[in-house]
């Protein structure tokens, strides 16, 4: 899997890369923005780790934008890497379209337990190459709400029949919500299921996410419901949710 440092202090983008590449990842490195935004374009990349405060005038959160707009030719986890704590940055951060949020100073192996989990998801996420499917009728499990419905295996949303442009951590956030149909689910436990275990994150983040992901759905938006002070539940129309398969 190949991931791009965007880092303009080269001691600490080169410390980074050599923990990445003890792990067997294939490193990409640029120093600003726009060498970034240049590396991106290859459309190879499975993540990239965001420095916030770059030079040359465009910053890690203006990159993450650039990156969230283009049309998708593969989904690129996003990984917020700064020195700017404070939750209004953390949740402008997220907004913008990053996945996860780590804080400077950090901790080395927080920051790979971090990237660990976002590569678990990216890789998830992929889907089958033409090599691996055994006839053009591959069958997909398929999940639906309403109008919802999730393609499991060729990890597929759609709403009335229109494809949706989900981030990976929206796809998986869906997923997780709508398997659980009809249950309340906490920040805690949404975050242990699209996040893994062990890994720390505010819960505000789990909230942007799902405004986000509201924004997508539309008038579907209705069927994620708010249980205030918990977390939140989704609601099916009428009945649980169903469990279908196609071929």
């Amino acid at each position: 899997m190949k991931v791009l440092v965007v880092e303009d202090e080269a001691d600490i983008r080169d410390l980074i890369a050599l923990h990445l590449r003890r792990e067997g990842l294939v490193i990409d490195l640029a120093s600003d923005a726009r060498e970034g935004w240049d590396k991106l374009k290859s459309g190879d990349h499975d993540l990239a780790i965001l420095d916030w405060m770059l030079p040359g005038g465009a910053s890690g959160l203006d990159l993450t934008r650039q990156i969230r707009s283009r049309p998708v030719q593969r989904p690129v986890s996003i990984l917020m890497l700064t020195a700017r704590v404070s939750d209004h940055d953390i949740v402008a951060g997220l907004e913008a379209g990053a996945d996860d949020y780590v804080t400077k100073p950090f901790e080395m192996p927080v920051l790979m337990a971090r990237v660990r989990a976002l590569l678990r998801r990216a890789k998830w996420l992929e889907q089958p190459t033409s090599e691996e499917q055994p006839t053009a009728d591959l069958q997909d499990r398929i999940l639906q709400v309403g109008e919802i419905r999730i393609h499991e295996d060729s990890h597929r949303v759609e709403v009335r029949g229109h494809e949706l442009p989900l981030t990976p951590y929206e796809f998986k956030l869906l997923t997780s919500l709508m398997k659980h149909a009809g249950r309340v689910l906490t920040r805690e436990r949404l975050i242990e299921l699209v996040q893994g275990s062990g890994v720390s994150v505010v819960d505000r983040a789990i909230d942007t996410h799902v405004f986000g992901l509201r924004k997508k759905l539309g008038s579907s938006a209705d069927h994620i419901e708010t249980v205030r002070g918990v977390g939140y539940r989704m609601c099916p129309p009428e009945g649980p949710h169903r469990s279908l398969k196609t071929s």
